[in-house]
C-alpha cells in the first residue's frame, strides 16, 4: 500500500492542477481542450476523494489517540475510543477501494460498442435464442440509460436471427459488456418439440469497442455499397428517398447497414465508421494469442468459441462458468436484469488484478 500512497500524493497534486486549469479563461474558451481536461478531472475525482477521506481518518485517529493519552475526563476518553473504533474499521475498506481505483484502466472502457450475436449450434432454436439474447441486451441497455441502434441483421423465418449486429452508445458501455464475449448455451424445450424433450443450443456474442479513429486504410475497391429506402420511424423522408446504406467489406464478408441518420450522406459516414471498427477488430482478433496468454487470469479469453454461460429454462437457472456463479433468476436475467452477473464478473476481474499486483510487489 505504501507504493500506492506515494503515487496518490502526485495524483492529488495533478488533480488540483487540473481544477485550476478548468478555471482558466484561456482553457474555458478552447472547447476541445476544456472537454479533455474535464474528462481527466472526472476520471480522477473518485480516487482523490477516497484518498482524502483516508488521510482525514488517519488524522482523526491520531488526534483521538492524543486525547485518550492526555484527557482526564473519562467520558471524553470513551467518546474518542468509540470514534477510533469506527474510523479504524473504515480504513481497510478505503484501502481496498483505493487499490481498485488505482488498477490499470482498460483504454476501451469508456467506448461505445458494436455487438454481434449469431445463432450457432441448434438450427432454428439457436436463431430464436440469438433473438432472445438481443432482447435481453436491449432491455439491459434501457436500464442503463444507453441507446441501441440496429447495424445489420439476417432474420430467420421462425422469428429469430441467424446473425444480428447492434450499436450500443452511452456511459462506459464497453466496461460492462466486454465480459459478454463468447458462446452462450441454452437448455430448454423448443417450441417445435412435440415430446417435451430439453434441447441444448448455442449462440455466440462478440463485443467490439467502437474506435473513433482506427489506424486502418480500407481500399474503396474492397467495399460494395448498396442504397435502399429506409423503413421504420424517422420522419417524412422514410420510404420516399433511398437514404439507407449497406456496406460490404468483400475480403472479410463484414456487412454494415445504417438507416438511423436523416440523410444518405450521414448514413454513409456512420456506416463507414462502424465498418472500419469491425474490420479493425477482425484483423486484431487474428493476433490475440499473445495478448490472451498475458491475461490468462482475467475473466475469459475473448475467444468467441469459449462457452461462458448456460441458460437453463426448466430450472430457471443461469450459470456463468468462468466464475462459478449460479443464480436462479433466469426470467429476470432475460428481462435485462444482468447487473448481478456483470458486477460479479467485474469484482472477480479486479480481485485477480489485485492478486497479480501483490505478486509483482512481493
Amino acid at each position: 500500500m505504501d507504493k500506492v500512497m506515494a503515487q496518490l500524493e502526485g495524483l492529488v497534486a495533478h488533480y488540483e492542477e487540473l481544477q485550476e486549469m478548468m478555471a482558466d479563461p484561456e482553457v474555458i474558451n478552447d472547447t476541445k481542450r476544456y472537454m479533455e481536461i474535464s474528462k481527466e478531472e472526472a476520471d480522477l475525482r473518485e480516487v482523490v476523494q477516497k484518498y482524502k477521506k483516508y488521510k482525514e481518518n488517519q488524522k482523526e485517529i491520531n488526534d483521538n489517540k492524543e486525547i485518550i493519552s492526555s484527557e482526564s475526563d473519562p467520558d471524553i476518553v470513551e467518546m474518542a475510543k468509540e470514534e477510533n473504533n469506527e474510523l479504524e474499521k473504515e480504513l481497510p475498506e478505503l484501502e481496498d477501494q483505493i487499490k481498485i481505483l488505482m488498477l490499470p484502466k482498460d483504454p476501451n472502457d469508456d467506448k461505445d460498442i458494436i455487438m454481434e450475436i449469431r445463432g450457432a449450434a441448434g438450427g432454428d432454436e439457436a436463431s430464436l435464442f440469438a433473438g432472445d439474447l438481443l432482447r435481453m441486451y436491449e432491455k439491459y441497455a434501457e436500464r442503463q440509460g444507453w441507446n441501441v441502434s440496429m447495424v445489420d441483421s439476417e432474420p430467420t423465418e421462425v422469428g429469430g436471427y441467424k446473425r444480428v449486429a447492434i450499436m450500443i452508445t452511452g456511459d462506459k458501455v464497453y466496461s460492462k459488456l466486454k465480459y459478454e464475449n463468447g458462446a452462450h448455451r441454452v437448455q430448454r424445450i423448443p417450441v417445435t418439440e412435440s415430446q417435451g424433450r430439453v434441447h441444448t443450443s448455442t449462440a455466440t456474442v462478440a463485443v467490439m469497442p467502437e474506435y473513433e479513429q482506427v489506424d486502418i486504410d480500407i481500399d474503396p475497391k474492397d467495399i460494395r455499397v448498396d442504397v435502399y429506402r429506409s423503413s421504420g420511424a424517422g420522419g417524412q423522408h422514410i420510404n420516399k428517398t433511398s437514404s439507407a446504406v449497406r456496406m460490404t467489406h468483400l475480403p472479410t464478408g463484414i456487412v454494415v447497414a445504417m438507416q438511423d441518420q436523416r440523410s444518405q450522406q450521414q448514413n454513409r459516414e456512420k456506416a463507414m465508421q462502424i465498418l472500419k471498427s469491425r474490420v479493425y477488430d477482425y484483423y486484431e482478433s487474428q493476433n490475440r494469442d499473445k495478448y490472451d496468454a498475458k491475461r490468462k487470469n482475467a475473466v475469459g479469453t475473448g475467444d468467441r468459441s469459449e462457452r461462458i454461460r448456460t441458460y437453463n429454462y426448466p430450472q430457471n437457472r443461469v450459470t456463468d462458468h468462468r466464475i462459478g456463479l449460479t443464480i436462479n433468476k433466469l426470467d429476470r436475467v432475460m428481462n435485462g436484469e444482468l447487473e448481478e452477473i456483470i458486477d460479479a464478473l467485474i469484482l472477480y476481474n479486479q480481485t485477480k488484478q489485485l492478486e497479480e499486483l501483490a505478486d509483482q510487489n512481493a
